[in-house]
């Protein structure tokens, strides 16, 4: 799409709550760094663990649907620098109803003054805009999330009628031993994808997920996306394979970077999926209890992964068997609009 860089960092009417605070748009590139500042220091003030740098933060920005960060972006500064951003788009999902989503990120040391309330406000207008262009031919819902930690977080949307709507849970198995021993059942075999098949690990999980709560229609950009993550790495991927057919996976890896900021040494076991014909057969646990293995030999010391804990398929109670537990909760909230 044709973003409308002309408004580049241009400045809000949005009436601040607190003097010295301002808002503008968004400037580019140039914020980038800004916006990995702002995402480390509010999941570390909410018990997580995100690492962002300029750099990853363009690879998402590469690769936006359905948004134009020019028009649908705000900034709030304080001594010219950025304390917070917010960002809305829209996707229609495959449950038929179609979804607004307004999300911010708030350095802690502003939150209760306002700030966040203000952004959200003017991030309603804004929706109300794009869906006033979009035909009346789905319901439609504003979507946002907070951490269950975050009090400001969850004051903002009680006041603003949300209801929750999903539980997203970080799950940490502490350490990497008495890994359960598993197999494969007969006939499907474990091996390392060559590069002409990630695409068609790509789309068996696309396909697996599109049963999943909030699940929306893929877009290619996310192609791109999977392939230009820093931390893809299929050596530590385990996909089971009938054939030359992807039935299942636990695509691993281990973020560098993350574990330097943190001082540990954690791999992820994320973006677990069994194909629907291949399931209650024990392929996930299987893959699932591979990947620790895989992440054990590559030095690592613990395991996380992140689940919808009301997850249709028994996932969580799948991690819980093999040793994870909750470390931290966001929930997701909607509203009609």
């Amino acid at each position: 799409m044709t973003y409308r860089t002309d408004l580049a960092g241009q400045p809000l009417d949005i009436e601040s709550p607190v003097s010295g605070v301002s808002f503008r748009r968004f400037k580019g590139e140039d914020d980038y760094g800004d916006m990995a500042r702002l995402l480390m220091v509010t999941s570390k003030a909410d018990g997580g663990y995100r690492y962002e740098t300029a750099d990853r933060i363009a690879v998402g920005y590469a690769n936006l649907t359905n948004c134009d960060p020019y028009l649908d972006m705000i900034f709030a500064e304080a001594e010219d620098r950025p304390i917070a951003y917010s960002r809305v788009f829209w996707e229609d999902r495959l449950d038929g109803e179609r979804a607004y989503g307004a999300f911010g990120w708030l350095d802690p040391g502003y939150r209760g003054r306002g700030i966040g309330t203000a952004m959200y406000e003017a991030n309603e207008a804004r929706i109300g805009m794009i869906a006033a262009q979009h035909a009346a031919d789905l319901p439609k819902h504003v979507i946002t999330v907070a951490a269950e930690s975050d009090a400001s977080g969850m004051r903002l949307v009680e006041k603003h009628g949300f209801e929750p709507d999903m539980y997203l849970a970080d799950m940490i198995r502490p350490d990497l031993e008495n890994i359960p021993t598993t197999v494969l059942p007969e006939g499907i075999v474990e091996r390392t994808p060559t590069p002409d098949e990630y695409r068609k690990v790509w789309e068996a999980e696309v396909e697996a997920f599109r049963d999943h709560h909030g699940a929306s229609e893929p877009q290619e950009a996310w192609y791109e996306e999977f392939l230009a993550d820093p931390n893809f790495d299929p050596t530590l991927w385990r996909i089971a394979w009938d054939g030359d057919k992807v039935v299942g996976a636990v695509r691993s890896f281990i973020d560098k970077e993350q574990n330097e900021e943190y001082g540990r040494l954690r791999g992820w076991t994320e973006d677990i999926f069994t194909n629907r014909e291949y399931r209650r057969m024990g392929i996930a646990r299987a893959l699932l209890c591979q990947s620790l293995q895989a992440v054990r030999d590559a030095g690592m010391q613990e395991a996380a992964l992140s689940v919808h804990t009301d997850n249709p398929l028994g996932a969580y109670a799948l991690y819980e068997s093999v040793g994870y537990a909750i470390e931290r909760r966001d929930i997701f909230f909607k509203k009609p609009l």
